[in-house]
């Protein structure tokens, strides 16, 4: 799942971090850590299961920081 991220520094890769999620009228979105960097917004069918992930990835773009993570979910 990507995230985006404001700025460098907060995170590294390896990192194991909670994901905490927020609730839309018609959709559901992910938080970072500590509001390190959000999701976009997923519809229910693609809702995530777990509760933390590892950051395999940070790339800059001319759009910003984007922050790749894993999840492991049963």
């Amino acid at each position: 799942m990507e995230f985006k991220m404001e700025r460098l520094g907060l995170l590294e890769v390896g990192d194991v971090l909670p994901v905490t999620e927020g609730k839309l009228p018609g959709s559901y979105y992910y938080t970072l850590g500590k509001a390190y960097a959000m999701s976009a917004n997923y519809r229910l069918g693609e809702r995530l299961k777990a509760d933390k992930g590892t950051v395999v990835g940070i790339e800059e773009t001319p759009k910003g920081y984007f922050v790749t993570v894993e999840f492991e979910e049963s």
